[in-house]
């Protein structure tokens, strides 16, 4: 038993994958996820998920223009965080993905097929109550499907509860 517990206090992640969504808890989670990958000396897969179901009351969301602002708008956030990364942290080892689906199942299942993953590094929630009772929690349905770990970050640097997980 206690070699068992040494190897596992030894943990070694050499592929995590931070999904984001703009929200305060998913930026705070890629912090822990950075400082994680320093640990281990590895890579950040940062990926978005454009959920194009969500704007399928505004229109064509298939039509060409509509599609490539929302990938341009993700990737310069995505870059904006990778950037702030390497000024704020140096952390320079950080990839960026901008994927289109459901959310839940491209960060559990589909992500993977194409990029290994070993630790899935997210916030807590990054919807409003009302969306979670609706459509259901991203990171609960991440946390009961996904094949590998999954660290659900719901504090700052402080270990302080983060403001949208107190309702």
């Amino acid at each position: 038993k206690k070699e068992g517990l040494q190897q596992l206090m030894l943990q070694h992640y050499e592929h995590l994958l931070v999904p984001v969504d703009g929200s305060n808890q998913a930026e705070h989670a890629l912090l822990k996820a950075m400082a994680i990958a320093k640990r281990n000396n590895v890579s950040i897969e940062l990926l978005s998920v454009i959920d194009v179901n969500q704007y399928g009351s505004f229109g064509n969301v298939t039509e060409g223009s509509l599609l490539e602002k929302l990938v341009n708008d993700n990737k310069g956030y995505l870059q904006t965080l990778a950037d702030q990364l390497k000024d704020k942290y140096d952390f320079t080892d950080t990839n960026i993905h901008v994927r289109f689906g459901n959310p839940k199942s491209v960060i559990s299942f589909d992500f993977e097929k194409d990029h290994p993953v070993d630790l899935i590094v997210m916030g807590a929630t990054g919807m409003n109550a009302v969306n979670r009772i609706v459509v259901g929690s991203v990171t609960s349905f991440v946390n009961r499907n996904a094949k590998m770990d999954v660290l659900i970050v719901r504090t700052d640097s402080n270990n302080k509860l983060l403001k949208s997980t107190k309702n």
